[in-house]
């Protein structure tokens, strides 16, 4: 006999095998709390709730492939006690205001979100042991901009060498800059530079970012003692720092703000970026190109018109122009794929 239409049809679809019907209809959630995703593990996230609260949560099913991230702002349901052993469900992810965002290099195409809601890079780099790298330093910031975040460069171990050189480099970019030196007797160690860095993270989120080795987790263990933050050394052949932290996590500071540790990069590819941002994020050299560069110049060379080397009268100027072409090429060889 056939069944008459009802409209409790129109809510139902067939499942996927065509056996039992799923609804249309997703809950609101409407009792969600609100958190944030503090660290990310294996698809558990850490979530530390407005409340006060730190707790264990997976993602729902109904947020299909959007992933989170550490700093997403989400909704959570379920037991949200934080008891032991319990495991509420994030069934929402707010809308982000910044995403810091890089490739594995300049030809691959699959960008990855590094953090979250972030509102300042902080690019840490040590003066000596491994030596710095302004290429390396000139991407991030590159990334910063992009991403609509204001960047910090974090000199460590200004024990081992000076810093003037790369103050004198990157003064003139307006990029805030400081100095740390730690200095170890017996099993006591002592920082100096360590309470400007706390006024520059104060009441703000910042992702920290730069290579293995260069002192990132002896810095976090310093500002937030109970991180615990595993440590490491340079290898004396390479030159190159051991990884040591293997996911990001974030940690509250005393005071207001937050913390988020990285894992040590290799690379810091900028695939995702407008090549119009290279320059946009070194202010000395956008207003060079404003200023002398025909309209619609590559910025590639002289021969192509280009007024950059002629405005280029110092090292440091120079080495930034070639930075940038740099970048340039390289997107460019991955466009051309």
């Amino acid at each position: 006999m056939r069944r008459e239409y009802d409209e409790s049809d129109a809510r139902v679809r067939p499942g996927r095998r065509g056996s039992r019907p799923r609804s249309k209809n997703r809950p609101a959630h409407l009792d969600a709390v609100p958190g944030t995703v503090i660290g990310v593990d294996r698809g558990r996230l850490a979530v530390h709730m407005d409340d006060g609260v730190a707790l264990t949560a997976v993602k729902a099913r109904e947020l299909g492939r959007r992933g989170l991230v550490v700093g997403d702002r989400v909704g959570v349901v379920g037991d949200t006690s934080g008891r032991d052993g319990s495991l509420a469900r994030i069934v929402r992810r707010q809308p982000r205001a910044t995403e810091l965002r890089r490739t594995a290099d300049d030809t691959d195409p699959t960008e990855r979100v590094v953090v979250a809601n972030a509102e300042q890079l902080a690019i840490v780099t040590s003066l000596a042991d491994p030596e710095p790298n302004p290429r390396m330093i000139d991407r991030c910031l590159v990334a910063a901009f992009d991403a609509g975040m204001d960047a910090l460069l974090v000199l460590t171990k200004g024990d081992l060498a000076s810093a003037d050189a790369l103050r004198a480099s990157y003064d003139p970019l307006g990029v805030a800059l400081l100095t740390t030196t730690m200095r170890t007797e017996g099993e006591e160690r002592t920082f100096t530079g360590l309470d400007e860095l706390r006024d520059r993270l104060g009441g703000r989120s910042t992702v920290l970012v730069g290579y293995s080795g260069v002192g990132k987790s002896t810095l976090v263990n310093a500002i937030v003692p109970e991180a615990h933050r595993t440590t490491g050394i340079v290898n004396d052949v390479t030159g190159r720092g051991r990884h040591t932290s293997t996911s990001a996590i974030a940690f509250d500071l005393p005071g207001g703000g937050r913390i988020i540790d990285t894992p040590g990069i290799r690379s810091f590819g900028l695939a995702h970026v407008n090549p119009d941002h290279f320059i946009a994020a070194f202010p000395d050299v956008a207003e060079a190109a404003a200023q002398g560069c025909p309209r619609g110049c590559t910025h590639e060379s002289a021969e192509a018109g280009c007024a950059l080397d002629e405005w280029a009268s110092t090292p440091d100027q120079r080495a930034r122009v070639v930075s940038i072409r740099r970048l340039l090429a390289s997107r460019a060889e991955a466009d051309a794929w």
